[in-house]
């Protein structure tokens, strides 16, 4: 069982791999109250005011309580950005960086601005961590991409792909979750998703390409396509070609 689990974690493409890690950790190490999550959470004011600029990246890496709801955002954590880094993403790692750190600037902006709109104020006031809306962001891309593959929700609902998150958030309504949260990782998705595959084929210009100093970063092996191996047929023998 341990050697399973330690195969299946290595077997993570390194993004992957690297955020599971990073927000297990975290988490855990918030539970048992070796670092406060008051020193994670979005602030705003502190990053301006005390410089506290690593805010901005760890209100991504906190899922809050060890509970159920941890380990189902943990399941789609691992699940859809895997499938994106192996496929959508194979073999552009910087791209797929590139994307996350799209998807957090454009959820963190969308924070504030929303903190700063009457009537949306008090909604966004309470939204401390990103990390759920993070993952949501990178199921919806997923769900754009695949959009006919048939999925199942609880064994009950049947239906494609590209119904997935639409699903979910008619959950959260059902369990009482904030909707913001898979809202705002919608929002985020679906920016991405325009600006990187249906702007560029509109337009023929791409305005998400990833900056060359985030692809000095990743040494990405080029995929290769196997070929059959060319076969050669010897000619026939000269006793053969008389009895023909």
């Amino acid at each position: 069982m341990a050697q399973a689990i330690e195969d299946w974690y290595k077997q993570m493409p390194i993004i992957t791999r690297s955020y599971l890690t990073a927000a297990i950790v975290t988490t855990i190490a918030c539970t048992l109250e070796i670092i406060s999550p008051h020193i994670l959470y979005l602030n705003p004011k502190l990053v301006v005011e005390q410089l506290q600029i690593w805010r901005l990246i760890t209100n991504f890496l906190y899922f809050r309580n060890l509970d159920l709801d941890f380990l189902f955002h943990m399941f789609f954590l691992s699940r859809y950005c895997k499938l994106l880094e192996e496929n959508s993403f194979r073999g552009r790692t910087a791209d797929f960086f590139y994307m996350l750190l799209f998807g957090a600037t454009v959820l963190t902006t969308t924070v504030l601005i929303g903190g700063m709109i009457p009537y949306l104020s008090e909604s966004f006031a309470t939204i401390f961590f990103l990390s759920n809306s993070l993952t949501f962001m990178m199921v919806y891309v997923w769900c754009k991409q695949n959009p006919l593959i048939h999925m199942s929700f609880l064994g009950i609902v049947t239906f494609t792909a590209g119904y997935l998150p639409w699903v979910l958030l008619g959950f959260s309504v059902l369990v009482g979750a904030s909707v913001w949260v898979d809202l705002l990782g919608i929002i985020a998705g679906h920016a991405y998703y325009f600006l990187e595959d249906v702007y560029p084929k509109i337009t023929g210009r791409r305005p998400l390409k990833t900056p060359s100093f985030i692809k000095a970063l990743f040494a990405d092996e080029p995929v290769v396509v196997a070929r059959p191996a060319e076969v050669r047929f010897a000619a026939p023998a000269v006793d053969e070609i008389g009895q023909r």
